[in-house]
Formats: structure tokens, C-alpha cells, sequence
């Protein structure tokens, strides 16, 4: 099965125009290309190189809780080769992407204290680069003494920026979240990237509701890059959507039995130990990019907010169950499959926003089924079906109640 789904990745990868996990899709040609990554330890250090297309820019700092080092530098299309060695002495693992438009990162994992001793990027022969990063293994004290030194920029809650729908627009907006991104890959698998997967899932169910001419559909994002939880939010909130549509493929690395695709809503209490583990773990997806997450900001004071956050969740609820009946006719269910619990990135208090779990890569049957394109097919109709019932319901209630009251004025 192994050996079936390391196959499957690469026709995956090819079929999106991406490269297998280890490198990140070709960029704009004046990128920097990073390739042969080399990691080494001597005596108390552990030095980290890569060489580059051309010589960069590059710092670094170290971070607590969890303890590791980023290594921030301008955009780079990393082509790392598959095999490199990613650990040695007190570095337990490293990974790379993209962060902003114009930034990449590396973020190094410490198993031990350690601090920056030299950071460092030089031509070499051919006119390539060769960045270099030294790490010295330190005290405790020394460590957070450093990291209190570099306190990474916070993820803060964006303010409202002026709505970029177009004037006279009257087809129903929908906003696709396709997970993770860039720095952050989410679950992975035999060299399958769960950023990789739902980004696949997204495009083709934008590709479908434009089909139909009656939605307008805005992606979050449609390449590999990395997304804040606030920003995601705010995407929502800016383009007027009138369903915010998150996608995820989880892993539980203990539990390869588990599988089966999982709708999710918004609550402040979860339904069960797992769904408030999930929401934790997607909550923390700033972290993995170096970013320390803030709660977010209400922009609308007490009970307007309320009314607007329970109207909203109601609306939430009704698609929620209707996208369970409909996925449920077409693909493997969880066996709860429709759970609550507090997700930062369903929570615009006027956007009816649900969180899709197309399944467990963990599960290496969910896996193989996941990068099927024939699996993508059925799921993303059964899902554009659901979107299509719920605006119908729609029209039918408003018209309904507008038949009822024009009863009443004779």
C-alpha cells in the first residue's frame, strides 16, 4: 500500500502541476532556486545548508513553545531533493515554503535548546549561493533570553477593509478555503501534502459552480502560498459571501482505521474529545508558519453581534446537515459525521461558514481515494449539489414568505 500511494503522489502531483512533497510548484522565473540541502553536526552545532540559483538575503531567530529556529529570506522555489537527510543532533526536523507574496521561511524544529551562532549567505563557484545557518546548542535561560529578543510578528485579527464585491452583482457568492499552504503543508502522507490535496479539491469545485453560470466563487487561495486564519477570515467577510466553504483532509497518525469525510460548524462548545482536538490542532495553523495566533476581534458590540452570530450559525447548520445527506449519497461518511466545534476560521459572524474533512490521510485507503481524481469527481458534484439545495430552499422561503405577505395586504 506504500509503495501504491508513493506512485499515486507523483501522477497526483504531475495532474495538479506540482511537484511531489520536498519541493514547492515552479514560481516566476526571477525566483531563486533552492536545491541540495545538507544538515550536519559538530560537537555542540548543527549547521544547515542549501544552495542557491543566486546569492539571498537571509535572517534568522529562534522561537519558544514550540522551540525552533525561522530562517525568513525572499521568495524561493525550493527543489529540494526528496531524500535529503532533515535531522541531526538536537534538530529534529526542518520545512520550508512560502509565507507571504514576497517572503519564503524555514522553520527548523529543535529537540533541544539552541540559539543562532551565524547565519550567513556567499557566492560560490558557478556563480551559485550557498546559505549556510549555524545553530549552537545552549541553556535553557540563554534560549528564552534569545527568543524574548526575536518575538515573531502576532496574527492579529485584520480590520474590515471596504467589500470587493462588484457593484450590481446578483449571483450568490462563495468562498472556497482550501487548507494550509506554502510554510504550512498540514497532514502528510507517503509524500502526499494535504495542502495539496484540497487545493486540487477547490479548484475543481470552483471549476463546477462556474460551470452553472449562477455563482460567483472566490478561492482563498489558489496556489501554494500561506494564509493567516485571519486573513482567511477576512477574505469571507470583504467579498460578501454567502457561504464560506473551509477544506481540510485530517491525519491521526495513532487511529489508521478511522476515515470518512466530516462536516463541521462553529460552536464555543465541541460535540466530542476529537472535534475540539481537531479545532485545536487547525487553530494553531499560524504557528506553523512562525506566527503567534490571537483570538479574534469582534468589529460589531453586544447584541447585534449575538443576533448576527446566531442567525448566521442557523444558516451554517441547515447547509451543514444538507451537505452530510448529500456527500453521504456518494462517499464514506465518518461515523459521526457531522460535528461542531470552535474553529477560528468559521468564525465571521456574518457568514454562513462550514469546515469540510474530505477524509484521514492517515487512513491509507481515505489516502488513495483522496488523490483519485474519480473520487474528487463524485465528492465535489455531491458538495455542488448541496450548494445548489441550499440557495433553492432559499429562493423558495423568501418567495413563500413574500406570497404570504402580500395575502396579508388584501
Amino acid at each position: 500500500m506504500a509503495r501504491r500511494l508513493a506512485a499515486l503522489a507523483v501522477v497526483f502531483a504531475v495532474s495538479l502541476n506540482v511537484a511531489p512533497l520536498g519541493a514547492e510548484p515552479k514560481p516566476q522565473s526571477e525566483y531563486p532556486v533552492a536545491t541540495d540541502a545538507r544538515i550536519e553536526q559538530s560537537g555542540d552545532s548543527v549547521r544547515l545548508t542549501m544552495m542557491l540559483s543566486s546569492k539571498v538575503e537571509a535572517h534568522a531567530w529562534v522561537q519558544a513553545s514550540p522551540d525552533r529556529v525561522i530562517v525568513e529570506m525572499p521568495s524561493t522555489n525550493f527543489q529540494i531533493q526528496p531524500g535529503a537527510k532533515k535531522a541531526a543532533g538536537f534538530v529534529s526536523g526542518y520545512r520550508y515554503g512560502l509565507f507571504t507574496a514576497d517572503k519564503a521561511r524555514i522553520i527548523i524544529d529543535l529537540s533541544q535548546p539552541a540559539v543562532v551562532a551565524r547565519t550567513e549567505t556567499r557566492m560560490v563557484r558557478g556563480g551559485f549561493g550557498e546559505l549556510t545557518i549555524e545553530l549552537r546548542k545552549a541553556g535553557r535561560a540563554e534560549f528564552l533570553t534569545e527568543a524574548a529578543k526575536a518575538k515573531p510578528p502576532q496574527a492579529a485579527a485584520l480590520p474590515a477593509q471596504a467589500p470587493v464585491k462588484p457593484a450590481g452583482e446578483t449571483r450568490r457568492t462563495i468562498v472556497i478555503d482550501p487548507g494550509h499552504g506554502g510554510i504550512d503543508p498540514g497532514a502528510m502522507v507517503a509524500s502526499i501534502a494535504e495542502k495539496s490535496v484540497v487545493l486540487a479539491f477547490g479548484k475543481a469545485l470552483k471549476d463546477q459552480l462556474e460551470a452553472g453560470g449562477r455563482y460567483r466563487v472566490v478561492m482563498t487561495r489558489d496556489d501554494d502560498r500561506f494564509l493567516s486564519l485571519a486573513e482567511r477570515v477576512q477574505a469571507g467577510r470583504n467579498e460578501q459571501a454567502d457561504l464560506f466553504i473551509s477544506i481540510h483532509a485530517d491525519s491521526l497518525v495513532q487511529s489508521q482505521d478511522v476515515r470518512g469525510a466530516t462536516v463541521y460548524t462553529r460552536s464555543e462548545r465541541a460535540t466530542d474529545a476529537e472535534a475540539a482536538k481537531l479545532a485545536a490542532k487547525e487553530n494553531e495553523a499560524d504557528a506553523a508558519a512562525g506566527l503567534e495566533t490571537s483570538e479574534e476581534v469582534q468589529d460589531v458590540a453586544g447584541i447585534l453581534m449575538d443576533l448576527a452570530r446566531r442567525e448566521t450559525r442557523t444558516f451554517s447548520g441547515v447547509f451543514a446537515r444538507n451537505l452530510v445527506d448529500k456527500l453521504g449519497a456518494s462517499v464514506k461518511m465518518h461515523k459521526i459525521p457531522l460535528r461542531s466545534a470552535r474553529f477560528w476560521v468559521l468564525s465571521a459572524p456574518d457568514v454562513p461558514s462550514v469546515l469540510i474533512e474530505l477524509g484521514y490521510m492517515s487512513s491509507p485507503k481515505d489516502a488513495e481515494l483522496l488523490i483519485s481524481p474519480e473520487w474528487r469527481g463524485k465528492a465535489v458534484t455531491a458538495v455542488a449539489s448541496a450548494i445548489d439545495d441550499y440557495f433553492a430552499r432559499e429562493r423558495a422561503s423568501v418567495g413563500q414568505a413574500a406570497s404570504q405577505a402580500a395575502e396579508s395586504r388584501q
